[in-house]
């Protein structure tokens, strides 16, 4: 487990709604009514991450459908300087006219519609109770969780959580809240994490070399203690079948998900259609800027 100043981005997660119901989504689209922020919840969010000395996220879901996005990136840019903003995003079909907003108010961004063609998706929703690990094989393995180890501190209007897929776990299935979102609480370390993780990384299957499946099979592997509970909280996902119950053990393969990150064709040509380029920046990801406008935001 990573301090969250060891991490390079902590992401502001203004809605989980989104355009795509990927297979084993790590925000769980489909299972539960999504969230829209608040402006005040999201200015207290932003606020409370001004001092944090990397980068500000912000993410889904899928963002760019919230109905205040533009007020939202306004509020960013008048707090966070542009090149400590980042935007996880598809780049949806009907909000090509956010384009300038994008470019005004991102220095990073991270594009991926889900169509790269081979991208596939660890499930969530295996719990170590379903692969009947013991006690110390279970915390080892959480101890060394790829998720928390690589991904980022989040906060969503239900507080601030040491890990997104934490938080996502949190909202889904009904518990009690994260931290208070207020100045400093970035600066918790793996101690101060034991609540959460009890709560959450005990239904999870991220820290485990588990089966995955094509993100766009658009079903969830699901372990037996997870669907009942999910069955109680009459989860949409469920209730319409569109799930399969786990039962490969840890197997260990490897599908190399990450390797879309390598392509920037991919990306510039999710981009082009907002009209949009990308060019690399000194942080290693894209800075997004406006085709036939100035060189400069």
């Amino acid at each position: 487990m990573r301090p969250l100043l060891d991490m390079d981005t902590i992401q502001i997660e203004i809605t989980n709604a989104c355009v795509c119901e990927c297979s084993n989504c790590t925000r769980m689209v489909g299972h539960a009514k999504p969230f829209m922020m608040t402006m005040d919840e999201f200015r207290n969010a932003v606020d409370s991450l001004v001092d944090f000395p990397k980068m500000v996220g912000m993410m889904g879901g899928e963002p760019l459908i919230h109905p205040q996005f533009e007020e939202m990136c306004s509020y960013l840019r008048s707090r966070i300087p542009r090149e400590r903003c980042g935007l996880w995003t598809t780049l949806p079909k009907g909000r090509e006219q956010l384009a300038a907003v994008i470019a005004e108010t991102f220095g990073n961004v991270l594009l991926n519609d889900h169509t790269y063609g081979d991208l596939y998706h660890g499930p969530i929703l295996v719990s170590p109770d379903d692969l009947r690990l013991d006690e110390f094989t279970k915390w080892y393995f959480i101890d060394h969780c790829w998720i928390q180890n690589s991904w980022s501190a989040s906060i969503t209007p239900k507080g601030a959580f040491f890990c997104e897929v934490a938080a996502a776990f949190d909202y889904v299935f009904q518990g009690p809240g994260g931290w208070p979102v207020e100045p400093g609480w970035w600066k918790k370390t793996p101690k101060d994490y034991v609540e959460q993780m009890e709560r959450s990384c005990s239904r999870c299957g991220a820290p485990y070399k588990l089966k995955a499946r094509k993100d766009t099979d658009e079903i969830d592997d699901i372990g037996y203690s997870n669907l009942q509970r999910l069955a109680e909280l009459k989860s949409p996902k469920v209730g319409h079948g569109r799930f399969a119950i786990y039962t490969a053990g840890i197997v260990g393969e490897e599908f190399h998900i990450n390797q879309f990150r390598k392509d920037d064709d991919y990306f510039r040509t999710i981009a082009a259609r907002y009209g949009l380029g990308l060019r690399s920046n000194k942080i290693g990801y894209l800075e997004p800027y406006v085709l036939g406008g100035s060189s400069c935001p």
